[in-house]
């Protein structure tokens, strides 16, 4: 009989909550509601104001890339320009001729 005894006490303990529930839901909720429009507009401050930070980190990587490529574009240019002589007119396969 223990069994019939314990499933009477669920039975009535699950109709005592089903009717409580509405009764704490509308005693509570003018508490509950307010608080809960509090925390969704910190999170959606929270929201935007991580998407305004990500924006700008965007923005300086963008900036920093652009610097990277025109220093290499530089680099390059550098590299590639012929090298100006010493002096006008001097030709360095007469050096080759002399040494020999």
């Amino acid at each position: 009989m223990a069994r019939s005894d314990d499933l009477i006490k669920g039975i009535a303990l699950g109709v005592g909550v089903a009717m409580l529930v509405p009764v704490v839901v509308a005693t509570l909720a003018p508490v509950v509601r307010p608080m809960a429009r509090q925390a969704l507009k910190a999170g959606i401050r929270v929201y935007e104001k991580g998407r305004e930070t990500v924006e700008e980190l965007n923005e300086t990587v963008d900036d920093i890339v652009a610097e990277v490529e025109e220093e290499l574009v530089d680099a390059r240019e550098a590299a590639n320009a012929p090298e100006p002589a010493d002096e006008p007119g001097y030709d360095d396969s007469m050096d080759d001729s002399i040494r020999h």
